[in-house]
């Protein structure tokens, strides 16, 4: 069995992971507002289903998932996918329901609808007036 061996291939990779930001986050996400509820949409492809845990205190909302490796016999030629806990915490702001947030896992990307609070919709509030003739009748009286 023949094995190929690039160099510069090599020095590519090394020279990859030492500018690779440790900072980058291994859990991309969006965030977007769709009427009275947030969407939050996290990429955890290749993620136990099972590992993944949500939970909320104190408005701080923390996703953590587990990717386990790869087990087997045999040689690695290439290894570049992460296994181990990601995890991410967000501060939510005031006015969400909190206790309504839902979350769903489909293709590889977990998504969690958090709505608006009743009380933090926007309302419209009614002006009462009275007209002079009302009042000038209210006052003679």
């Amino acid at each position: 069995m023949a094995t190929y061996w690039d160099p510069f291939q090599e020095m590519d990779r090394l020279f990859g992971s030492l500018t690779t930001s440790r900072n980058a986050p291994g859990m991309p996400m969006d965030l977007f507002r769709d009427g009275d509820h947030y969407v939050l949409a996290a990429d955890l492809p290749g993620i136990d289903p099972g590992s993944i845990d949500v939970s909320c205190e104190d408005r701080t909302l923390t996703i953590r998932a587990e990717r386990t490796p790869r087990s087997g016999e045999g040689q690695w030629l290439l290894r570049e996918r992460p296994s181990g806990t990601v995890a991410r915490q967000l501060t939510l702001g005031r006015g969400l329901a909190l206790d309504q947030i839902s979350a769903s896992y489909a293709d590889g990307v977990l998504t969690l609808t958090i709505p608006v609070a009743e009380d933090a919709k926007p309302r419209r509030i009614e002006v009462s007036h009275r007209s002079d003739r009302e009042e000038i009748e209210a006052g003679t009286s």
